[in-house]
């Protein structure tokens, strides 16, 4: 009787922590490393003045799925959700992560010229008026160009680093699924 009126010890460390709840350790290192990565390229963006291309607008919409859907995780997992909804949650994002990685990729390589990039990258023409305004609108149009990396550090452009950052959340997440599954598993 005493022994199960003992409290129960607390993880000492974020390792034993995430070996102990491997599903809200995963979605709580992607929720960070996703904010992280998204706070990032605002920085970029608005702190710096770098504007995005469409290829990389389109980039950050995992991250606008992912972080929020990882926030829902950990908390489901406060509340005893269901574990096959928390880990199809993961796999969701893991997906995710990988769909955006090969974006990413594909990007990086219209940025070292190893293929062509599509054709919004060079600026729609749409409506173009009578041809005074034409002039005058194509003075004031500003494309970003698709092709045209606008920072690079230790030779990697931001797509690059997407690539990295994304295959390490689907990394992490993939690791959330297997160890929640194990987890389930030892538990039966």
């Amino acid at each position: 009787m005493d022994a199960k009126l003992a409290p129960r010890r607390k993880p000492d460390t974020w390792v034993s922590t995430a070996r102990a709840r491997p599903i809200a350790a995963a979605a709580t290192a992607i929720a960070i490393g996703g904010a992280a990565t998204i706070l990032g390229a605002w920085f970029f963006q608005y702190g710096i003045g770098l504007k995005p291309c469409p290829l990389c607008l389109e980039q950050r919409n995992v991250y606008y799925f992912g972080i929020p859907l990882a926030v829902l995780v950990i908390l489901g997992d406060q509340v005893g959700a269901s574990r096959k909804v928390l880990l199809a949650a993961l796999l969701a994002i893991a997906a995710g992560m990988l769909w955006n990685a090969g974006l990413a990729t594909y990007h990086a390589g219209i940025e070292w010229k190893w293929w062509p990039g599509p054709p919004d990258c060079s600026g729609p023409l749409e409506n173009l008026g009578s041809p005074g305004g034409l002039l005058r609108d194509l003075q004031s149009i500003n494309v970003v160009r698709c092709d045209e990396a606008a920072w690079r550090f230790l030779g990697l452009s931001l797509a690059g680093y997407d690539v990295l950052i994304s295959l390490a959340l689907a990394a992490v997440a993939a690791w959330g699924v297997l160890a929640g599954w194990k987890t389930a598993a030892g538990t039966r």
